[in-house]
């Protein structure tokens, strides 16, 4: 049995990921979410990992990259979202693979500082127990409305060459 991970343009793969993000997120899940009405960006790329039993796409994991303001300086930085699972092939690892080939493709760009990503309480041990820190501090990005302060989910970074922990950081764009 061998499990496939593809890592692909955020575009063009756009179609093989939307069925499993709009599973996982289906209108039900988000009308609870406190972040259901956040504009979020694009993924430059995706890494795609197929089920080895049904060879149907069975975890996603979005890659970003941007040169954002870390107080007041410009850092170019990796980012993760879209981190999702399809339901019946939860707690097989897939997650974690899927992750570990992103954060290599992200180790891979030699002008990343360093990598982060936004998640809910619930994640905060398996992102810990993944080699990411919380930082602990002021989180701005752009919606449509404007620059908001970023308080949705907590931010959490992945130590390349800096290892933030705290200050401020403004996305200079959508969160992901």
């Amino acid at each position: 049995m061998s499990i496939e991970i593809d890592i692909l343009n955020g575009d063009a793969s756009w179609q093989r990921a939307e069925p499993l993000l709009r599973a996982v997120w289906s209108p039900q899940v988000m009308q609870n979410k406190s972040w259901a009405d956040i504009k979020w960006a694009h993924a430059d790329l995706r890494v795609l990992l197929d089920a080895p039993d049904d060879g149907g796409l069975a975890c996603h994991v979005g890659i970003y990259f941007r040169t954002i303001a870390w107080n007041g300086h410009k850092v170019h930085v990796g980012g993760i979202g879209g981190v999702s699972t399809r339901e019946d092939c939860r707690g097989r690892g897939y997650a974690s693979l899927a992750l570990d080939a992103a954060v290599h493709t992200i180790r891979a760009n030699d002008a990343v500082k360093f990598a982060i990503l936004f998640c809910e309480p619930h994640n905060f041990a398996f992102y810990q127990a993944r080699g990411w820190h919380p930082f602990d501090g002021e989180v701005t990005c752009e919606q449509p409305a404007g620059t908001i302060r970023f308080e949705a989910m907590a931010p959490f970074v992945n130590d390349i060459v800096r290892a933030p922990r705290q200050g401020k950081i403004d996305l200079c764009g959508l969160p992901w």
